[in-house]
């Protein structure tokens, strides 16, 4: 891919499988057209330096990589994730809420007993830090401690269970394609 035409074609020939790929993976228009402008941006600035076997699979990869940087840039947003995987429930009807119980509760039983308290208090009974605080005899500063250390250290683990669960996204979406070309 040398030339302008070369280059034209590439783009129109694969930019709308890669936006349904990077769509599939972040639930995002917007976002997702800014992944594909970037791969194709950074595509035609290297194209001099890239050495390409097989141009689908290096695209593909590139928008995998770019979504996966977008989630650490968001310093793991758990809000686009929540929402990513509440879109991928609704859309595949075997994976219930009920099947992500079995790795949310092994996470909170990692949380010493008193971290897990003070964070179940604040997210599920929607208590505050001063109403916590007061509830368990402790200072306002040691709870929000306690809640911040718990919240990094569910999305320590979280991190890790999203990188298979974004392999799983992609892999899913490709086998789906693979299945509709045959």
């Amino acid at each position: 891919m040398k030339t302008p035409q070369e280059f034209e074609k590439i783009y129109s020939n694969y930019w709308e499988k890669l936006y349904v790929f990077a769509f599939k993976m972040t639930g995002d228009t917007n976002l997702s057209k800014n992944i594909i402008q970037d791969v194709f941006t950074n595509l035609w600035e290297r194209r001099a330096d890239v050495k390409i076997i097989s141009i689908e699979n290096f695209l593909f990869r590139a928008v995998k990589n770019q979504v996966l940087k977008s989630f650490r840039e968001q310093k793991f947003n758990t809000t686009a994730l929540d929402e990513t995987i509440e879109k991928f429930i609704e859309d595949t009807p075997e994976y219930s809420p009920s099947n992500y119980t079995e790795y949310l509760n092994p996470l909170l039983d990692k949380l010493p007993e008193k971290r897990r308290e003070i964070l179940l208090m604040n997210k599920l009974q929607e208590m505050n830090i001063d109403q916590i605080a007061e509830e368990l005899n402790l200072s306002k500063q040691t709870v929000k401690n306690q809640l911040s250390s718990a919240l990094r250290q569910i999305k320590v683990e979280l991190t890790q269970l999203s990188w298979l669960f974004i392999g799983f996204i992609g892999f899913s979406y490709l086998l789906n394609v693979c299945l509709n070309l045959s």
